[in-house]
């Protein structure tokens, strides 16, 4: 049963990375425990969509959207992320803004290379799980989430 935790939480990291630390401290996960489960779920997104990116874009995205609008508000958000901060920037920001699958396979549409792209990502887990979890739990010791 232990394990179905520890999973549930990891599948929430890979698909928003803050979950861990709002769920985490309820579950009586460590510190410790919600960092490194947030940085792997962020990062095992990113390796996923990193690597299936372009084939996603390609095949499965059009079984979706028949007819692709020319600018949504969130693409249009999407590529002004992309040209003001570039990889570096779009990767710190993707846990915060977007999400670590939407970020990566923007990211990899894009071309960027995949070693930085990696390497960016791992940066911003670190510091994201890191902030999210203190903070979070700080909040929690005020009596925020204490209804």
């Amino acid at each position: 049963m232990e394990i179905l935790k520890y999973l549930s939480l990891f599948l929430m990291a890979c698909f928003k990375s803050v979950l861990p630390a709002l769920v985490g401290p309820f579950s009586g996960f460590t510190k410790l425990e919600i960092i490194l489960i947030t940085i792997l779920g962020l990062m095992t997104s990113t390796v996923v969509f990193t690597f299936l990116g372009e084939k996603i874009k390609r095949h499965i995205i059009p079984l979706f959207i028949r007819k692709p609008k020319r600018f949504s508000r969130k693409s249009r958000r999407m590529v002004r992320v992309w040209k003001g901060y570039g990889i570096a920037g779009t990767c710190f920001l993707t846990p915060v803004i977007l999400s670590p699958p939407i970020g990566a396979l923007l990211i990899s549409t894009m071309g960027a290379p995949k070693r930085k792209v990696f390497l960016y990502m791992l940066f911003s887990g670190i510091f994201w799980g890191i902030s999210w979890t203190y903070s979070l739990g700080w909040l929690v010791k005020m009596g925020l989430f204490n209804g």
